[in-house]
């Protein structure tokens, strides 16, 4: 693992120039290519304080053993850049978006003499007409089916066609009527031609006089007791409006858009896309990526945008509309790269209100529809779960199935505010009862490895100690709280029973002690130093044979104590996936504490100078509201039924909080004062 501080350029030897830089690995690989308004601002944040950066990002600046930059004259340009680095590299730290596969659209090649119908994908031809695009190809096979039904356009291959054309037989499609089959005569080439013009104008969005026709025809027929003719025209009307219910008018029938939506959790990100042409939903598409740095929704989408229109050859395909959640900071530049990639005007924004913010709402349901799928297929699996546990006791060679599994992990903010998390699964399930949280202080919040060394003292001390209060008659139970301090159970223990029959056991159950079970192994957020951390505190509890590895973010690797090289699993093991699930849900729980609590203190600080208002009422009115905005929010009623706040104590946090609200909007020159 490099240090970032061997590699770093000097201050002044950055320019502050807008630009795009690189990371390389020592075998010289790009593996992270970003761009930024002023160079010298941002490399310099990944230097500055590397242990405070988002982990996939201190992965990265450890991976890396130099970093170049190119200087440009705009960030039009950067973007530019920056798009073709990636495309070119294909950096592994970078977000990805694409996949192997252009859009299929449903494409009616009119520049031949009979015009055929079919799915294509790739550059667009001349004379060729498209209609999509369509995603996934089910969905426009489907629709092609449903549509030779009643517009029997031809739809076979060129040397299907000439084999039909020597033989003087149709092929299957001409038999079954989906099919005029031109090949043997049965249409004049005009007719072909206007049969596929009207299937064109029926896929562009105008079906109503073919409806219309086809209805009167119907009526005709019964009229004339042709009840077979009418039959078929009620199954083509009825054939129509099944193309029409799957791509449903959303949206007026000039809107071409293209609407994206995110849901996200720190460490993944779900995306959806809804392509509408002619007002319809004409596809869907989706993809779940692994965040690298800790990107908001604005990053997400510039770099999705890039990627999703960069890759596309035709940029022609580029609809008039592109809808987001939120623009990226740099929204001129990136609408500017899209007219000219489409070489037309193309609107960038965010929609706000009626049909159009609806239908937004309705994709980002469909991305934390997926999010939530891709977690639970990961999970939820039986047979998954048992292979994974498996592999996993036979990779770290542990005597005894890995029935319960507790995973531990720090959080802080450059060493504030330092908290942990436990987590744990029990058969490969999230056990959430069981999960806790601990606040560390004092000198074992110096570091990440002096708090899991404290961490883990405090959780298997209080093992040990449940161990004696369970073994001992009459024994209670110690039930831990949020903050990892050890409080006594409120409940009574049963006596033992008087007489002459025999003594019931009253060893209290170990479900009423949350630490009273070991578990079978024992993971760390972290390399070397965090193993050996841990390994050191249950060894001074004098639990020796209990396993301890760790999960480290820079390559996925599982370190184990005592070895200085690590045991690297398989990308696709099972074993991997529930170690990494464990471990992304320990971040996750100790991040939301982390948060929870810096967000308390800023509640306290902004109370500390209230008169008459003391530590102990402070803390009362933050528990109850959690957060100045909800104090703001409450009247004086609300705020006096905190225990030990009257009338007047109310009065004077809100105008104590008001005076805070004019001090910070007055005038320029007074702020400060």
């Amino acid at each position: 693992m490099a240090d970032p501080a061997s590699y770093r350029p000097r201050p002044g030897e950055i320019p502050t120039s807008p630009g795009v830089y690189r990371f390389i690995d020592p075998h010289g690989r790009v593996i992270y290519v970003g761009k930024a308004k002023n160079l010298r601002a941002r490399l310099n944040s990944y230097f500055a304080r590397p242990e405070g950066l988002h982990p996939k990002t201190y992965a990265m600046v450890h991976t890396a053993s130099q970093v170049e930059w190119t200087v440009v004259g705009s960030e039009l340009e950067a973007i530019q850049l920056e798009y073709t680095w990636i495309k070119q590299h294909t950096p592994r730290f970078n977000i990805m978006y694409r996949d192997d596969k252009s859009y299929p659209y449903l494409a009616v090649t009119m520049n031949e003499k009979f015009p055929r119908v079919q799915v294509m994908r790739g550059d667009r031809r001349p004379g060729v007409k498209y209609f999509g695009p369509f995603h996934p190809a089910k969905a426009i096979r489907e629709t092609v089916d449903t549509m030779l039904r009643v517009f029997p356009v031809r739809s076979c291959s060129a040397g299907v066609f000439r084999r039909a054309e020597a033989s003087g037989r149709p092929c299957l499609l001409g038999y079954i009527d989906k099919c005029s089959a031109p090949c043997v005569g049965r249409i004049s080439p005009e007719d072909h031609r206007r049969l596929a013009e009207e299937f064109c104008e029926v896929m562009a969005g105008r079906p109503g006089p073919h409806m219309r026709r086809i209805e009167t025809e119907m009526k005709e027929a019964v009229a004339e007791l042709r009840y077979e003719d009418a039959a078929r025209h009620r199954d083509d009307l009825e054939a129509l409006r099944r193309v029409f219910e799957r791509n449903a008018v959303v949206l007026s029938e000039e809107t071409e858009a293209d609407i994206f939506a995110f849901a996200e959790d720190e460490l993944e990100a779900a995306v959806q896309v809804f392509h509408v042409r002619q007002g319809r939903i004409r596809g869907q598409r989706g993809w779940v990526v692994e965040k690298v740095e800790e990107t908001d929704a604005a990053g997400l989408v510039e770099q999705l945008l890039l990627q999703v229109y960069g890759s596309m050859e035709d940029a022609e395909r580029i609809p008039r509309e592109v809808l987001v959640p939120e623009l990226p900071e740099d929204a001129e530049q990136l609408g500017a790269w899209l007219r000219q990639r489409r070489g037309a005007a193309v609107d960038l924004r965010v929609p706000r209100r009626g049909d159009k913010a609806a239908l937004l709402g309705t994709v980002r349901e469909n991305a934390q529809q997926a999010l939530m799928l891709h977690k639970a297929r990961r999970s939820s699996d039986l047979t998954t779960r048992s292979q994974a546990l498996r592999e996993l006791q036979e990779a770290l060679d542990a005597p005894d199935a890995l029935l319960r599994i507790e995973c531990f992990d720090i959080s802080h903010t450059s060493g504030t505010n330092v908290v942990a998390s436990m987590v744990v699964m029990e058969d490969g399930l999230p056990k959430k009862k069981d999960y806790r949280r601990f606040s560390v202080r004092g000198d074992a919040a110096r570091d990440d490895t002096s708090a899991m060394r404290d961490v883990i003292t405090r959780r298997f001390s209080r093992y040990l100690d449940d161990q004696m209060r369970l073994d001992a008659p009459g024994g209670e139970p110690a039930v831990v709280a949020d903050d990892g301090t050890a409080t006594p159970d409120a409940s009574d223990v049963p006596d033992a029973s008087a007489g002459s029959g025999p003594v019931e056991d009253t060893t209290v159950d170990r479900e009423g002690s949350r630490f009273a079970y070991p578990p079978s192994l024992v993971v760390v957020d972290g390399g070397q130093p965090q193993v050996a951390a841990a390994r050191e505190a249950l060894d001074a509890l004098g639990i020796t044979e209990l396993p301890v590895i760790g999960l480290a973010k820079r390559l996925e690797e599982v370190w184990l104590p005592d070895d200085d090289f690590p045991l690297v699993l398989p990308r696709s093991s099972q074993a991997l996936y529930m170690l990494q699930r464990i471990r992304d849900e320990a971040h996750r729980f100790a991040i939301s504490y982390h948060r929870s609590k810096r967000s308390r203190e800023m509640t306290a600080s902004a109370l500390d100078e209230v008169p008459g208002l003391g530590p102990a009422r402070r803390r009362a009115v933050v528990e109850h509201f959690g957060s100045v905005a909800r104090i703001r929010q409450a009247g004086v009623e609300q705020i006096a039924e905190v225990p030990g706040i009257g009338e007047a104590t109310a009065r004077r946090i809100l105008e104590h909080l008001a005076d805070e609200d004019q001090h910070g909007s007055g005038a320029p020159g007074q702020a400060g004062a």
